[in-house]
């Protein structure tokens, strides 16, 4: 039985620190038993997110990290940012298992396919590459060149890559079958995700606004307000058991609405 909105765990438990610089992206891997970051400072660091232990630093990267996808069975992860390359790292090592290169500007996102074996980027450039992680090969398998502006954001499932965009649109890529689908925001969308039944999109965009569409007809659902998202790439999330919307804001603070009363929202501050 879900927790009620008032019963969820807000307090901090512990506070990390060791990045130098800004921290752009957080993930924990499927299972919650460690957490990668990644930086300003051209770093990514494995915590043990009970003790707050930096077990691990992977260096490589020459500009600012931005984004992270570890893969289901915990073994690996890719990595992204500002000096145009996605590294493909084994955990246990440390070691760069790949570098990808191909993108001219910036990459804002990356996503694993389920299995693990493809690899999604969005970049500034507009495009988003896909690569395969079983191959030698350096070179992309598939370039999809639709978005209009920066992909900023990804979500990847078995067959499908959905991306949000600061064109104002959410695109989803049915691979295996060759079909896109676009539902126009009409605002820059800085985060996508699927929720766990994979009937909805969760979009957040710059006006402040976090939209639940209908993947079978692209209708909105519901909207949440009251955070503030004009300016930079804010993430939300849905929670694990699709109960609640949770997401930063531009004032420091993080919002949990209950994705089905939309009035019923907790500020954490």
């Amino acid at each position: 039985m879900a927790l009620s909105i008032e019963n969820l765990p807000i307090e901090c438990k512990r506070t990390i620190d060791s990045h130098q610089g800004p921290v752009h992206i957080a993930r924990y891997n499927t299972t919650g038993d460690y957490v990668l970051s990644g930086g300003q400072d051209r770093t990514v660091r494995l915590w043990n997110p009970e003790t707050g232990l930096n077990i691990k630093t992977y260096t490589g990267h020459g500009k600012e990290v931005l984004d992270l996808s570890v893969t289901q069975d915990h073994s690996r992860f890719a990595s992204c940012g500002g000096d145009r390359q996605v590294y493909y790292w084994d955990v246990s090592t440390g070691n760069t298992i790949r570098r990808f290169e191909g993108h001219n500007h910036r990459i804002n996102a990356v996503g694993f396919n389920w299995e693990g074996t493809v690899l999604a980027s969005g970049s500034f450039d507009t495009t988003i590459r896909l690569w395969d992680c079983r191959s030698n090969s350096r070179a992309p398998i598939q370039i999809l060149e639709e978005p209009k502006d920066s992909v900023t954001s990804l979500h990847v499932t078995q067959y499908e890559i959905v991306s949000g965009s600061a064109d104002g649109c959410i695109r989803t890529h049915d691979i295996r079958m060759g079909v896109l689908t676009t539902d126009l925001i009409s605002h820059p969308v800085t985060s996508v995700c699927v929720s766990g039944d994979n009937n909805c999109i969760l979009a957040s965009s710059l006006d402040s606004t976090i939209r639940l569409m209908d993947r079978e007809n692209g209708g909105l659902l519901n909207d949440f307000k009251g955070h503030e998202n004009v300016s930079y790439k804010i993430h939300s999330r849905l929670s694990n058991n699709d109960a609640y919307v949770i997401s930063g804001s531009e004032n420091g603070k993080i919002y949990i609405w209950d994705l089905l009363e939309v009035n019923e929202k907790k500020i954490v501050f």
